[in-house]
């Protein structure tokens, strides 16, 4: 983290840490990693240093990532036209074998390679992997698009209890072995509520949520799944974020403890929001009734 500071400040600072450190020791957190967060490389190497410090301080950290601005760029350099369809894009079997060479060749090594930087820590696999992701077709019109339709986190499990920290791209299979990519958000959710995370984090190019998109002092920083509902019904909550906040919806209904949607765009933004009383995100929660 950059420097805060003189002395005391940098002392409070760790002092307002330290029951965040007490409580979550020994927890599962999923970080869904993603937006200009992975395309910048200052951005990119804040965050493998967050994933390094949650897991020296016992937090037992898994990261799930996708990467469609990097698919989407190597599918132009090789002439290869992408085309979207309510906001996924359609993929037949070579956009799929793009979307796995990126995927799990390029940016699942990128990612390992900055958090190994700290130490041998990171494992590398996708959702193929020991059938960590059992996927399906989600519609014929989208192709090798898929939906997770179970999660065997055996493998992860495994890796956690190594004291490591497990890396997943979001390519699935199904049980005849046909290949499909996923949203990472959704996998990420699966994922959070098969290992009984205490949180999933899903870093996003967007402060959180907001009760006014075009006023970012807005920012609801503690909501649930009840009121989540009653926005998206007056329309405060609708467009892209939908999809987003589905997503935390999911991970909650799948027992999750916590979901949160946070700025990636913000250095340490893992560390700000988890360690500090105030966070910087939205974090949401289920009704208590």
């Amino acid at each position: 983290m950059s420097a805060v500071g003189g002395p005391n400040e940098r002392a409070a600072v760790l002092v307002e840490a330290l029951p965040y450190i007490r409580r979550f020791w020994g927890s599962t957190f999923v970080v869904k990693y993603g937006g200009n967060a992975m395309t910048d490389p200052e951005l990119a190497l804040r965050f493998a240093e967050d994933v390094v410090l949650l897991h020296s301080v016992g937090i037992r950290t898994v990261v799930v990532h996708g990467g469609g601005p990097q698919i989407g760029e190597l599918m132009r350099r090789l002439g290869k036209a992408s085309e979207f369809r309510d906001g996924l894009r359609v993929t037949d079997a070579e956009t799929l074998d793009i979307a796995r060479m990126v995927l799990v060749g390029k940016v699942n090594r990128d990612i390992v390679s900055a958090v190994n930087r700290h130490g041998p820590i990171a494992v590398g696999l996708s959702g193929e992997d020991a059938g960590l992701i059992v996927a399906g077709e989600r519609s014929p019109e989208l192709g090798f698009v898929g939906d997770v339709e179970d999660v065997n986190p055996q493998i992860i499990e495994r890796l956690l209890a190594e004291n490591l920290i497990p890396v997943v791209s979001t390519i699935g299979s199904d049980l005849a072995g046909q290949s499909y990519n996923i949203n990472a958000d959704t996998v990420a959710g699966a994922l959070a509520g098969a290992l009984g995370a205490e949180k999933v984090l899903y870093l996003t190019d967007v402060p959180g949520l907001l009760r006014d998109v075009e006023d970012a002092e807005s920012l609801i920083r503690h909501t649930t799944d009840t009121e989540i509902a009653e926005l998206i019904e007056q329309g405060v909550v609708s467009g892209g974020m939908i999809p987003k906040v589905g997503a935390c919806l999911d991970a909650l209904e799948g027992g999750v403890g916590a979901a949160h949607m946070l700025d990636g765009r913000i250095p340490h933004v893992l560390l700000l929001e988890v360690f500090t009383d105030a966070g910087v995100g939205t974090m949401v929660t289920r009704d208590a009734a």
